[in-house]
Order: structure tokens, then sequence, then C-alpha cells
């Protein structure tokens, strides 16, 4: 099997893995999703700065002498787990993820013009405009419950909210991330060094929310799960991938996440669109497309 085999196979499972993790949290009914986050992040961070330990070590003197920087990407790390799981709890899992995952290359977009003075491109503002159109039919689009559609309206737009939250933070660490590479640091080293920063307070964070972390079989083993699988597992595919293909054909395969957790999030938990909604989805990923083609 040839390398680029390989590396597309590599960022196809991440995707996939990754596009199971909201449809595996709803399983713990009795979790908060900010435990979820917490665990799942944090667990995995520590198993990732172990696995990267040596370049770590390697590069720690370049990676800590710029301690805002690292700063700012460990809280982006930190705070991107929290809102993304509770994005997919308040909103359902097919919008929380489209939206998290849809509104980070406009993020990221936005970031380089402020701080890295890269022009904003009319590609950019097509590409925006899509993005937010598909958003707002997205949301119009749910299918609620008659008796409860006012609360569920609200719990909607507030999970929309964090999604956004989700994707900027997601640009953000990768922002960092980017900063680092470019002044010689290895890329697992710069995403060791922040993955295991946001551990220290997710993890402690878990005192306060992880009450019913192992109650029970179902909580034991969804927390498990995404530690392990999507998030350890899944990180390690996706740096596997990279090695061997470019980062705009890994942003391609990555389509796969939204994909995945959209099926689910329909055919197992029962989430439904109107028309309207399924339109917003096609724009959302037609603006992803027109984002990847910007970097390509």
């Amino acid at each position: 099997m040839s390398s680029p085999v390989r590396g597309f196979l590599g960022i196809a499972a991440a995707s996939i893995l990754w596009g199971t993790t909201g449809t595996a949290a709803s399983f713990a009914i009795d979790l908060s999703p900010l435990a979820i986050g917490a665990f799942a992040m944090g667990v995995a961070a520590l198993l990732l700065g172990l696995n990267s330990a040596t370049l770590l070590h390697r590069h720690f003197q370049q990676i800590v002498h710029r301690p805002l920087l690292l700063c700012t990407g460990g809280t982006a790390v930190a705070i991107y787990p929290l809102a993304f799981y509770s994005s997919m709890h308040l909103a359902g899992v097919a919008v929380g993820t489209v939206v998290s995952i849809a509104s980070a290359p406009l993020f990221a977009a936005l970031l380089e013009w402020i701080f890295d003075k890269r022009a904003v491109s009319r590609r950019w503002m097509v590409s925006f405009v899509l993005g937010v159109i598909g958003i707002v039919m997205l949301y119009a689009g749910k299918v609620v419950p008659p008796d409860s559609a006012n609360e569920a309206g609200s719990s909607t737009f507030w999970g929309l909210i964090l999604g956004l939250v989700a994707g900027l933070t997601y640009s953000l660490y990768s922002w960092v991330a980017k900063v680092h590479i470019s002044s010689g640091i290895a890329s697992r080293a710069s995403m060791a060094a922040m993955f295991l920063l946001s551990s220290l307070v997710l993890l402690p964070s878990l005192v306060f929310t992880g009450e019913n972390l192992f109650t029970g079989p179902t909580n034991t083993g969804v927390v498990i799960y995404m530690a392990l699988v999507p998030m350890f597992l899944g990180y390690l595919c996706f740096g596997y991938g990279l090695k061997t293909i470019s980062a705009s054909s890994a942003t391609l395969i990555t389509l796969l996440e939204p994909a995945v957790a959209v099926i689910l999030a329909v055919g197992l938990l029962g989430e439904q669109f109107h028309l309207i909604g399924w339109l917003g989805v096609s724009a959302i990923l037609l603006s992803m497309l027109i984002q990847l083609e910007r970097r390509s």
C-alpha cells in the first residue's frame, strides 16, 4: 500500500472516529457535557503528551520562550471540548457538529487577517456569507416537538453560539500551532505542550462536574471510549496521515466528520430536519469547500 493511500486512510479513520463523539456522548444521559469534554480531552492530552515526550523535551525551551502564546493555545484547547460537547448537548449532535467544524476555517482566516495581516479575499467573503446563511437555515430547519418549540428554540440557539465558540477556539489553537511550526518547533511537540497545559485545567474541573463519571457501565464505557478512541487514537491517526498527504487534502477528507455525525444523529438518535435544514447543511459544506480551495 502506497504512502499517500495510508495517509488518506489515517485521516479518514480520524474523521470517522471524531464523527462518532456526539452520538456516543448522548448515551451517557446523566453526565454533564462539561464532564465528558473535560475527561475525554484531559485524559487524551496526557496520553498524547507522553507519546510525544521526546519531541517535547527537544523543543521545550523554544516553546516556553513565548509563554503568552503557549497559554493562549492551552486555554483554547481547554475551552474547545467544553464548548463543543455543550453545543451538541443543547442543539443536537448534527447542528452542534456542523456549526463547530464549519465555522473553524472562517475563524482561521479571520485570525490570519488580524495577526498575520493576510488580506481577506473575495472568496473568503463569499464563503462567510454562505456559511452564515447555512447556519441560519440549519437553525430554522431543525424539527422540534410543537409543545416544546420555545424551549427547544432557545436551547438550539445557545447550542449554536457554543458551536461558534468551539470553532473559534479550534482555529485559535491551530493558529498557535502554525506559529510554533513556522519558528521551527515540531507540530507534535507544539500540540503536546498545548494539550498538556489544557489538562491542568480540564482534569481538576472534574471535581465539580464529574460526580457521575463512573456510575454504571454505560457512563464508564462512554467516557473511556471518548478518551481512548476518538481523542487519543483519532489524533494519532490524523498525525500519521499528515506525514504523507498535504494539509489541504487532509482538510477535504475531514469533511467526513460532520457527514458521519449527521448520519449517526439522524439514523441512531432520531434527529430530524425540514428541507431548509438540509439545504443549510449543503450551504455550510459548500462554504467549507470554498475555504479549502482558498488554502490549496
